[in-house]
């Protein structure tokens, strides 16, 4: 059926070309045939009955051209479809919008631009073509590259949303508690789903706050599972919404974390271990940033912030609040080398120094070996020369035995 419908266009498009083009000839065909019959107005358009007969002829003809062709075109038409068609099977949906909206773009700036430069003679009636070409595409390439930034740019709204909505749940527990018990000459600043005074009472639980950095770590689940840790552990609200808004990131990578840290809270909660999970339902909408959330919460209920997070670290240990930095437990439980001490590694890659090589131990540790180029890709025997602990981590330097 559709193919029939564009066959007809096709037929009734190179008519209407034909009789027009025919048309225009009927003057010169006037000239060669000095008939008066054919110089008689018809009354119809004002035009001439030659008019009339070329506007006929050329739309048979041209009616004709058109239905002997249509099959051809019709199938140049579908071989094409079917290309465009696979090739946009093969993007994301994300790419296809992208490359729109980019496209969009492009012709409204062309537009705007080719008016310009429309009055300039002879060329001016071209440059609006041109710039809709090349600012098209370049719209749609640009838009496309970088579709991850212009996506997570907007990553924002929802997480505003969340907060807007959360304010109003907040404010609508705030009338409930008025209602209830006696107003207080001093409300207090934070605007909380629960009340934040009863919170004194829980400061006998030895809290264990984690942040969200921590859980999508994943090494507390192990530590947790060892029974070093003891009372209780607490994971806030606000650290549960902000997993659930990185897991659900346009980001691959952000969406894999955030989803890796809810598995590892699901873990956490399954796993047989002598602590206590508890996941409670309070929030301060005064404060913006979870940190800043996590270190006022831990300041109210006197506990200790579990993170491996540097500036979490010194952020919190300036307001007060002791934190337990997984990275310093990981560093510090590192097996200790003594110089002239013999071990046996595999060289991985080479160091930064022209002929040094680089091996791990099991526990992440970096050996730098002198001269350890040529053993590339080989097990072999070092001694230790020195041992550096930095920030980063503990470095360990060798040479070859």
């Amino acid at each position: 059926m559709l193919d029939k419908a564009i066959k007809f266009f096709i037929t009734l498009t190179c008519a209407i070309i034909g009789g027009a083009a025919l048309m225009q000839i009927s003057p010169f065909l006037l000239r060669f045939i000095n008939l008066e019959f054919f110089s008689i107005e018809t009354g119809f358009f004002e035009l001439t009955l030659a008019s009339l007969v070329c506007i006929f002829v050329g739309a048979m003809l041209g009616g004709l051209g058109g239905w002997f062709v249509s099959p051809f075109l019709i199938g140049k038409l579908g071989k094409f479809t079917s290309f465009v068609e696979k090739q946009l099977s093969k993007m994301p949906i994300t790419d296809v919008i992208a490359g729109a909206v980019g496209l969009a773009i492009g012709l409204i700036i062309a537009n705007l631009l080719g008016n310009a430069f429309a009055r300039i003679p002879i060329v001016g009636n071209y440059i609006p073509i041109i710039f809709s070409l090349v600012l098209g595409y370049l719209g749609v390439k640009i838009t496309i590259k970088k579709r991850k930034e212009l996506t997570g740019s907007f990553d924002f709204i929802p997480h505003v949303l969340k907060d807007i909505l959360r304010g109003r749940e907040a404010d609508k527990a705030a009338k409930e508690v008025k209602v209830a018990e006696k107003p207080t000459e001093t409300p207090p600043l934070e605007k909380t789903k629960v009340n934040l005074v009863k919170l004194k009472e829980n400061k006998n639980k030895n809290y264990k706050l984690l942040d969200t950095n921590v859980i999508i770590d994943g090494r507390i689940a192990d530590i947790c599972k060892t029974g070093f840790l003891e009372g209780t552990l607490l994971i806030p609200v606000f650290v549960l919404e902000e997993l659930q808004y990185i897991a659900d990131s346009s980001d691959t990578l952000r969406r894999v974390r955030g989803r890796r840290g809810l598995d590892v809270l699901q873990k956490i909660r399954e796993d047989e271990s002598n602590m206590e999970v508890e996941i409670m339902n309070v929030d301060f909408d005064d404060i913006q940033g979870v940190d800043s959330k996590l270190v006022r919460l831990a300041q109210k209920l006197g506990g200790k912030i579990i993170t491996n997070d540097f500036n979490l670290n010194k952020v919190a240990q300036l307001r007060g609040v002791e934190v337990l930095n997984i990275n310093e437990l990981s560093n510090a439980v590192k097996p200790v080398v003594i110089p002239g001490e013999t071990m046996k590694v595999q060289v991985v890659k080479d160091g930064k120094e022209p002929g040094q090589g680089v091996a791990y131990l099991d526990d992440g540790t970096m050996i730098v070996i002198e001269n350890g180029h040529r053993y590339l890709s080989r097990t072999i025997s070092v001694e230790v020369t020195s041992a550096l602990q930095t920030a980063a981590g503990r470095m360990i330097f060798a040479k070859p035995r």
